[in-house]
């Protein structure tokens, strides 16, 4: 099936306790579906001190389930399905529900 979410996708967390929040897709786990996004799901890492780090807490974005997660629409920003179609010349493109806008990538 093709990928409704990929790298670079703006996207809103529609459920979890980071509900409502936004951010950029950095990565994708399509066996795990998964996604690691920027400035969401952070979690607390410690660090133990080695030769080239002085060690420490530090923060950073762990993955989040892909159903908790809708693109943001091209027109106003709020979260939309995503949906397929054939265009004229051949080429298939992910569009939004919501507006009818086509997603770039």
């Amino acid at each position: 099936m093709a990928a409704k979410l990929r790298k670079g996708d703006k996207v809103v967390v529609v459920a979890g306790k980071d509900k409502g929040k936004r951010g950029e897709i950095m990565s994708v786990l399509p066996k795990e579906g998964r996604a690691v996004v920027s400035g969401v799901n952070l979690v607390k890492k410690h660090n133990r001190p080695t030769q080239t780090s002085a060690g420490g807490i530090e923060s950073k974005e762990a993955p989040i389930q892909l159903s908790n997660l809708m693109i943001e629409d091209p027109k106003d920003g709020a979260p939309t399905r995503v949906g397929f179609k054939n265009l004229d010349d051949g080429s298939k493109v992910r569009f939004a529900k919501k507006s009818g806008e086509v997603i770039n990538g």
